[in-house]
């Protein structure tokens, strides 16, 4: 079993930045990703980004490229991702995800993103 705590979420305006954090522990060498989905009101939980650890690789949706920036502490089993140049549209409940592709997957309990106009 793998747990995650994630921190970070709130309020910030248009143009603004928040920074979110999930800390992983557990049997976590089975989840070599770790990345951030969200879900907005109304819709289908969405991908956010990712980062592996095999090769430390890095995936991003293309509506936040250029914007959020995903990092990774391995030592402390921790994922971040830094939301910069925030929109109203990026408001949600920001999910956190271990995984394996095709494999083990854990989630965390997600925390509430709301950006304001």
């Amino acid at each position: 079993q793998v747990q995650l705590v994630e921190s970070g979420g709130g309020l910030a305006q248009a143009g603004g930045s928040l920074r979110l954090s999930c800390a992983a522990s557990g049997r976590t060498f089975s989840t070599p990703r770790m990345g951030w989905f969200r879900q907005a009101p109304g819709k289908e939980r969405e991908f956010v980004a990712a980062h592996d650890r095999t090769d430390s690789s890095e995936f991003y949706a293309d509506s936040v490229k250029g914007r959020f920036t995903i990092s990774r502490d391995n030592a402390k089993n921790t994922v971040y991702l830094q939301m910069n140049s925030l929109k109203p549209e990026d408001t949600a409940v920001y999910y956190c995800r271990v995984y394996r592709p095709g494999g083990d997957s854990y989630w965390g309990q997600g925390t509430q993103v709301t950006v304001s106009s």
